[in-house]
């Protein structure tokens, strides 16, 4: 079993996510390996909660240039967790 500071990456902050914040949801960017049991597990251990849903979705990464040469962005998997009535993710404290 990988420890959760692998499969949780980071929070992601944008403003349609801290809209979710007030139905309990929040949305961070995971391990594009890992599943939806894998990232319940790490979001309780880590932030010690109780997650009701995980709905995952991948992004691929955009394509970008610079001058003539082309690139594209990493490709990421966002993961949105549903906390059960009550229970707070402290990073995210000051955002609502």
């Amino acid at each position: 079993m990988r420890a959760p500071q692998d499969i949780v990456i980071a929070p992601l902050i944008t403003e349609k996510t801290t809209n979710l914040m007030a139905d309990n949801k929040y949305t961070f960017i995971v391990a594009r390996d890992a599943n939806k049991i894998e990232i319940k597990h790490a979001i309780e251990k880590l932030f010690n909660v109780k997650v009701l849903k995980v709905n995952t979705l991948p992004d691929r990464g955009k394509l970008r240039r610079m001058g003539r040469f082309q690139g594209r962005q990493p490709d990421r998997k966002k993961a949105i967790v549903t906390l059960a009535p009550g229970q707070k993710i402290p990073v995210f404290e000051g955002l609502e």
